[in-house]
C-alpha cells in the first residue's frame, strides 16, 4: 500500500496543494501555504466509521419554526446586533484584538442567560477555572445554571457538553483548542478546521447556541483558515480603541438578520455594559461658538450617531507643511483641501493642517465631506459657526454637495439631540435652494461648498460676472 503524502493548506482560504508553493493558487497570497501531515490510519478508519445515514426529505412549508425561536442574551445591544437574540443551534464567531474585552462581553452574556434558567456552559482554554470566576465575581456573574471547563482537548470538551447539556456552549478560544487525533500544535489551518467542524456539528445535532472566540492578525483579519468564517452562521468584530472605554461589536456576516448593525458598550472595572445613546461620547459641549468645529452625521449600521470634527490651521515654517488626521482619512482631507482652494479661495498650501475627532470617533463614510470643510474653513478664517449646527453632505472635486443616504434619520436624530441649524445638499437641483424647519431644526440646503460657507455666513458669495456689451 502506498504511503500518504503530506499536503500543503492555505492559511488564508484554506486550499490545499500536493507540493509547497510560494504563492497560492486559489487565493493569491504569499507564504501562506503550510505542511499537513497526513492522518493516522485510526483516524482515517474513524471518519468512515461515522458516516451518517441520509435525513428525510420534506416540503420547506411544513418545517417548524418553532425549535427555532430567539434567545434573549439580556443585553439589548448585542441583541440588537444578533437581529433579536440568539438562534439555538447557530454558531457565532466573535473576533478581535487582545485585551479589546471579549472574554468579558462573553462572560455578561453567559452569565445572563443562566440567569433565565438556560443552562450554559463556558469553556475557557486561556484561563484557569478559578480566573474565570474571579471575573465573574468582579461582574456579578455567578449562576447556579453556568458552569465553566478550562480544557484544551476537543474530546474532552465534547465529553463536558454530553454530560452537562447546555443550551449555549462558549469556547474562548478556538486557537487553544486541539484534537488529539490531528497532528499539529492548536492553532494551525488542521486544527482549527477539525475543531470548528466538530463544535459546529454538535450545535447542529443538539440545537446548542455555539459561540467561538477567534484571534485577530496583525492587519485585524480573523486569524486562521478563512473556511472558519464560512461555516459558521453569524461573524462579529469587536472593535474599541485601547485609550477609551467604548466599544463596539459589527455584525460582518448573519444568517439570521441584517449586517448593518452595530453595538455599543462601555467597559469598566466592574464589566461591560450596553450604550444605548453613544452620542454623547462624540460630542463636545461648547459654551460659546468656537472656530474650527462641526458636527457631522454618520450611519453606523442603521444607527445615526453625532461626532465632533475639530480643525487646527496655523502658518507652517516648514517647505512641506504637515498634515495630520486622527479619526478620518487623510486621503480625503487632502481632497477637501484641493475643493476649498479651488472653489472656494482657500488657500492652506503653506500652512500645517491637524484634523481630528473627538472621543475616538472614526468618520469613513464620504457623508462626513462638508462638516470637515466647513471646521477647516472655520479654522482658516478663524469664524465660528453657527452655534448648534450639523452637516450632511459628500463633497466632489467640482466642488458640489451631493445627497447622502438616510437623511431623514440623521436629521431626526439631529433634532433629537437639541441641534438647531442643519446643513444638507439641495434636494432637486432644478430649484432654488431653500429653507424649512424640521422638529424645530431650521435646514439649509446647498448645492455646492461656497454656497453652504455662505448659508452659514463664513464667506462671501462669488460676484455675478457682468455681460459683456457690444
Amino acid at each position: 500500500m502506498a504511503r500518504p503524502r503530506s499536503t500543503y493548506v492555505c492559511g488564508e482560504c484554506g486550499g490545499e496543494q500536493s507540493r509547497w508553493l510560494g504563492r497560492c493558487p486559489d487565493c493569491s497570497a504569499f507564504a501562506t501555504l503550510v505542511e499537513q501531515a497526513p492522518a493516522s490510519e485510526d483516524a482515517r478508519s474513524g471518519a468512515r466509521r461515522q458516516g451518517a445515514k441520509p435525513g428525510l426529505v420534506v416540503p420547506l412549508a411544513s418545517v417548524e419554526t418553532s425549535a427555532a425561536a430567539r434567545i434573549g442574551t439580556g443585553i439589548a445591544e448585542l441583541d440588537r446586533v444578533l437581529g433579536g437574540g440568539l438562534v439555538p443551534g447557530a454558531a457565532i464567531l466573535l473576533a478581535g484584538e487582545p485585551g479589546v474585552g471579549k472574554s468579558t462581553l462573553l462572560l455578561e452574556v453567559a452569565a445572563q442567560t443562566s440567569r433565565y434558567q438556560r443552562r450554559t456552559l463556558y469553556v475557557t482554554g486561556e484561563e484557569s477555572a478559578s480566573q474565570v470566576r474571579l471575573r465573574a465575581d468582579r461582574t456579578g456573574g455567578v449562576h447556579d445554571e453556568l458552569y465553566v471547563a478550562a480544557e484544551t482537548d476537543l474530546g474532552a470538551i465534547l465529553t463536558h457538553v454530553e454530560q452537562v447539556r447546555p443550551e449555549v456552549l462558549v469556547v474562548d478560544s478556538i486557537q487553544t483548542i486541539g484534537a488529539a487525533s490531528l497532528d499539529g500544535v492548536p492553532g494551525g489551518v488542521t486544527q482549527v478546521k477539525e475543531v470548528a467542524a466538530a463544535l459546529i456539528r454538535v450545535a447542529k445535532t443538539r440545537n446548542i447556541t455555539t459561540i467561538i472566540v477567534g484571534h485577530v492578525t496583525k492587519d485585524g483579519s480573523i486569524a486562521g483558515p478563512r473556511v472558519l468564517e464560512h461555516v459558521v452562521d453569524v461573524v462579529l468584530h469587536f472593535e474599541g480603541d485601547r485609550n477609551s472605554r467604548f466599544r463596539m461589536v459589527r455584525a460582518v456576516k448573519n444568517r439570521f438578520g441584517p449586517v448593518d448593525e452595530v453595538g455599543c458598550f462601555d467597559l469598566g472595572s466592574d464589566g461591560i455594559t450596553a450604550v444605548t445613546d453613544p452620542t454623547g461620547l462624540f460630542v463636545e459641549n461648547h459654551q460659546s461658538r468656537v472656530p474650527g468645529t462641526c458636527v457631522a452625521v454618520t450611519m453606523e449600521g442603521r444607527r445615526p450617531m453625532l461626532a465632533e470634527v475639530q480643525a487646527l490651521v496655523t502658518k507652517s515654517p516648514l517647505e512641506r507643511p504637515r498634515r495630520t488626521t486622527s479619526g478620518i482619512d487623510s486621503a480625503r482631507v487632502a481632497m477637501i483641501l484641493a475643493v476649498l482652494q479651488q472653489h472656494c479661495g482657500i488657500a492652506l498650501f503653506s500652512h500645517d493642517v491637524f484634523v481630528s475627532t473627538v472621543g475616538g470617533a472614526r468618520l469613513s463614510e464620504p457623508a462626513s465631506d462638508l462638516a470637515v470643510a466647513i471646521a477647516l474653513a472655520s479654522a482658516a478664517s478663524e469664524a465660528a459657526p453657527p452655534q448648534g449646527v450639523v452637516a450632511l453632505g459628500e463633497i466632489s472635486l467640482a466642488g458640489e454637495v451631493r445627497k447622502v443616504r438616510d437623511l431623514p434619520q440623521r436629521i431626526a436624530e439631529a433634532a433629537r439631540l437639541g441641534f438647531g441649524v442643519a446643513v444638507v445638499p439641495v434636494g432637486d437641483r432644478s430649484a432654488p435652494p431653500a429653507q424649512r424647519s424640521v422638529d424645530g431644526l431650521t435646514v439649509l440646503e446647498a448645492g455646492d461648498l461656497r454656497g453652504a460657507l455662505t448659508a452659514l455666513g463664513m464667506t462671501r458669495p462669488r460676484p455675478t460676472p457682468a455681460r459683456e456689451t457690444d
